[in-house]
């Protein structure tokens, strides 16, 4: 009988052995499976992480490099059609642009426009804080009469590379332009660019075709009271005529006919005229 015993003690502790292996097999497989889903996952995490950092990489070559680049060629090559006249080619308007270069527009209308857009254009890089502090005030006392603060380096960045409507996207890459322009152009070209660049009436651009459509000079030939007109045109050139100036147009006239004597007397313009 205990022999009996012993064989049967003997037959199921061999099942048993037989049983464990698999049983250990069938475990393991369950912690190399939990093992390799967070394997899984950090391996789909980490080619997001790789397709973030090549969109980030695209977006810091494209947002940053490309507008150096194009800053940089228009140093030397006059900048092609704005956004604003491609806008008003499609209103109707027509196309009258006739680039020259700096030392081809009178000294009278460069002091002209500084004294009527950007007094301090010589002493800033880029940004008048003071000017932007006074169009402030100016436009909450008066919101009916909204006076800007930019100067003549911001709106030769908006006017050349970005669209005319306002916005806050706009405004940032506006600033973001001047900067660059600013620090590779310098003062002469952007004087240069800017009255090449500006509406000056329907369908006429840059400081040469505006004096042929008013006063049939050339802009070199502009005597100060015709640059001083021209200057005085600029807010509004679809509405205000150089040509056949109202009385609101002869008293700016006089005004900045005055501060273009400042400037000339003081040498706010030499960054320019040398």
């Amino acid at each position: 009988m205990a022999s009996l015993t012993s064989i049967l003690f003997n037959l199921r502790l061999d099942a048993l052995q037989r049983r464990t292996p698999a049983i250990s097999a069938c475990k393991g497989q369950g912690k190399d499976a939990q093992l390799a889903r967070p394997a899984l996952r950090q391996s789909r995490g980490g080619r997001l992480g790789r397709l973030f950092r090549c969109v980030l990489i695209l977006i810091l070559v494209f947002g940053l490099v490309g507008p150096v680049a194009v800053v940089a060629i228009y140093r030397f090559v006059p900048p092609p059609m704005t956004w604003l006249m491609v806008e008003r080619m499609f209103e109707g308007h027509g196309f009258d642009r006739r680039w020259v270069p700096l030392r081809r527009i009178s000294p009278q209308l460069v002091r002209s426009v500084i004294g009527a857009e950007d007094a301090r254009f010589c002493e800033h890089h880029g940004f008048d804080f003071n000017a932007m502090q006074k169009a402030m005030a100016h436009n909450e006392e008066r919101p009916g009469k909204i006076r800007g603060g930019s100067t003549i380096s911001q709106q030769t960045a908006k006017n050349v590379f970005l669209w005319p409507h306002r916005d806050y996207v706009r405004k940032g890459l506006e600033a973001w332009f001047t900067v660059l322009i600013e620090t590779i152009w310098g003062k002469p070209r952007i004087m240069e660019v800017y009255l090449n660049s500006i509406e000056w009436g329907p369908g006429v651009y840059g400081a040469e075709a505006a004096a042929q459509a008013n006063f049939h000079e050339a802009a070199a030939q502009l005597s100060p009271a015709q640059a001083a007109r021209l200057a005085a045109i600029i807010p509004k050139p679809l509405a205000w005529k150089a040509a056949r100036p109202g009385p609101y147009i002869q008293k700016r006239q006089g005004h900045i006919t005055a501060a273009a004597g400042t400037i000339r007397r003081d040498g706010l313009a030499d960054c320019v005229l040398r």
